[in-house]
């Protein structure tokens, strides 16, 4: 589901070679017929969507991220920020996945252009949900998952609500 939104602007972003580079040739893309646990984020502020597939296995009491995977719609820093991610979530725990920041994605990119941090905070807002939503469907809740959402998880679930509200009212004036 690897799409670019048509979107542009006539200023070229000062993309760094990372991000380019996995804009070109992502890692792990493709849906995962085997996932553990499928998330999904959007953005209002540019229309980019990702789509997040897990794997996760117990070993040793701890839940390891043995396989990561993403869908993306969107922009050269969308489809760079999901797949830096799968890259550096793969073979950690849970615990270690959620301290993940939109920091260090911006930074193992190179630095992503200020318009665009909103693409790396939508990666973790992703993968947050995705581990709440793990553990939610595991019954369980261990002692470092916070019980109350995160900056980056309110983020995404406030530009999702601005999406659908937009939606509704966009339908409105097209009903006339």
């Amino acid at each position: 589901m690897l799409m670019v939104n048509k979107m542009s602007s006539r200023i070229p972003l000062p993309y760094s070679p990372k991000v380019l580079e996995l804009f070109r040739n992502p890692k792990n893309l493709g849906p995962m017929e085997d996932a553990t646990v499928v998330s999904m984020a959007g953005s209002p502020a540019c229309g980019d969507v990702i789509r997040l597939y897990l794997k996760v296995e117990r070993k040793e009491k701890e839940d390891i991220i043995v396989k990561a995977t993403f869908e993306s719609y969107g922009c050269a820093s969308n489809i760079a920020s999901a797949s830096i991610l799968t890259e550096m979530i793969t073979g950690k725990s849970m615990r270690e996945a959620w301290k993940i920041s939109w920091k260090d994605i911006d930074e193992k990119l190179g630095g992503l252009p200020a318009i665009k941090y909103h693409c790396s905070i939508l990666a973790v807002g992703a993968l947050k949900r995705a581990i709440r939503d793990y553990y939610k469907k595991i019954n369980e809740h261990p002692d470092w998952l916070p019980k109350e959402m995160t900056t980056e998880e309110k983020q995404t679930l406030e530009e999702e609500r601005m999406i659908e509200h937009l939606h509704k009212m966009r339908a409105k004036m097209v009903k006339g």
